[in-house]
């Protein structure tokens, strides 16, 4: 009797996995804009500093030398 507990446990619980929910309907509660990432966010206090909103100048220069920080040729000359 625990045996066929266990297994049907088991069973429950292997099949449980194949439910998997429709993200389309999922996403659909939460309302995501289609901006570009370079105009930011309103009233967002952590922007960088030399960036400002709205600018795809200085939104490509910020991201450019935040490239350039990861970059292990230079950071390895600048020692």
């Amino acid at each position: 009797m625990k045996r066929t507990a266990a297994v049907a446990a088991m069973l429950a619980l292997a099949l449980s996995a194949c439910g998997e929910i429709d993200q389309a309907k999922a996403g659909a509660a939460v309302e995501r804009g289609d901006d570009a990432a370079y105009k930011g966010a309103p009233g967002d206090m952590n922007v960088a500093k030399g960036w400002t909103p709205g600018s795809k100048d200085a939104w490509n220069k910020q991201v450019r030398e935040r490239g350039q920080l990861q970059n292990e040729y230079n950071r390895i000359s600048a020692r």
